[in-house]
């Protein structure tokens, strides 16, 4: 695999706090602040270069920014502007057990073995969670964007203006496939086991260009990946790192649009009010790449170069998460700003909102 540099977005001091015992159990932990992070495209798609047997669904739309400039994008599903119908993304879940040997930890975080308390595995409880049902209501400002999924209730909403029309516009997440578990031996030069600086328990960690080059090998071990499906990969409380810690998850694709393999990875972290507590990393992510499936929307902001809609908000409260309840447990899924934050016009989306929770007054900076 090439060689890719990261882009992230991390967050202010206000959240650069541990407790002493932390720092007593690893003197590098001061340097924890909760961060997601881009892979940029890798351009060269790995495997054999064969057609393959479908694309992502996915258009194009436009906007002229408020500096002037012509800013072109593409975006998973149909347009909603001349689309009425619902389009379902599948969905491959791969689940990532990390295990940490005696010189690094000797711990081993399983997301389908460990159990929550209401008896569901990580993996059951995430295709439980609104990201994957539509059982939740979403009514933003008093308008009523459906009962359905979370990231399509954020799409109608960020296209609102087109979808108040097309009511019948849905972009879905397909019943998630869960494939075979695989597992990553975590080296003691690659990560180690540390006091969660966000929360409570413990926490492993490794280095994200060695976790993303497994992560391209379990890819091509499995037939049922090919561009036309979202592969997920979920780990159960890891922090990736990447000169320093802590990155709760990233999205990237091999190739470009029309015909690149997008994917996308979340941790699952299960200590009350940490970062990235349950779904929250996993709706960031999946925000993300629904509105940048292929890492290169440009826009013209001066704190992200490209179109990401959950960066901006990750240093709110509760790391920008709100609660919702679905199937008897409290969920906290991120807001994600709309396309006026990246100077679009604000009649664009629901109410004229900047982000679905309308918690972002401003556009971004650049704007």
């Amino acid at each position: 695999m090439k060689a890719r540099f990261l882009t992230a977005t991390m967050l202010g001091a206000a959240f650069v706090c541990v407790t002493a015992a932390a720092q007593a159990y690893d003197p590098n932990i001061k340097n924890a602040r909760p961060m997601f992070v881009t892979l940029p495209n890798n351009h060269a798609q790995h495997g054999p270069t064969v057609p393959p047997p479908a694309n992502l669904a996915q258009w194009s739309g436009s906007f002229t920014d408020l500096t002037g400039h012509h800013v072109t994008y593409v975006m998973a599903g149909a347009s909603p502007s001349t689309s009425n119908t619902t389009t379902t993304i599948p969905v491959y879940i791969i689940p990532i057990k990390m295990v940490y040997g005696s010189t690094n930890g000797n711990m081993t975080f399983d997301p389908v073995a460990h159990i929550l308390s209401n008896g569901r595995n990580i993996v059951q409880n995430t295709t439980s969670s609104p990201l994957f049902t539509s059982d939740v209501n979403f009514t933003q400002g008093g308008v009523n964007l459906g009962t359905t999924q979370y990231i399509d209730a954020f799409q109608r909403g960020n296209f609102w203006s087109s979808v108040s029309n097309n009511t019948s516009y849905h972009t879905l997440l397909g019943a998630p496939t869960v494939l075979t578990e695989q597992t990553i031996n975590v080296s003691r030069s690659q990560g180690k086991v540390m006091n969660n600086p966000f929360g409570t328990g413990k926490v492993g960690t490794m280095g994200i260009n060695a976790f993303d080059a497994k992560l391209q090998t379990f890819m091509s071990g499995f037939a049922q990946i090919n561009p036309s499906v979202l592969p997920l990969f979920i780990t159960y409380d890891i922090y990736l790192t990447q000169g320093g810690c802590c990155i709760g998850g990233y999205h990237s694709a091999n190739g470009a649009n029309p015909s690149g393999q997008t994917y996308s990875y979340s941790t699952y972290v299960d200590s009350p009010g940490a970062f990235s507590q349950d779904v929250s990393a996993i709706s960031h992510e999946l925000g993300e790449w629904m509105d940048d499936p292929f890492t290169n929307n440009a826009v013209n902001c001066t704190d992200n170069n490209i179109l990401e809609v959950g960066d901006p908000l990750e240093g709110n409260a509760n790391y920008g998460s709100y609660h919702y309840t679905d199937n008897g447990f409290q969920y906290n899924l991120q807001s994600l700003v709309f396309l006026g934050y990246f100077g679009a016009p604000r009649s664009t989306s629901v109410n004229s909102w900047l982000s679905f929770q309308n918690d972002e007054a401003n556009v971004c900076p650049g704007q």
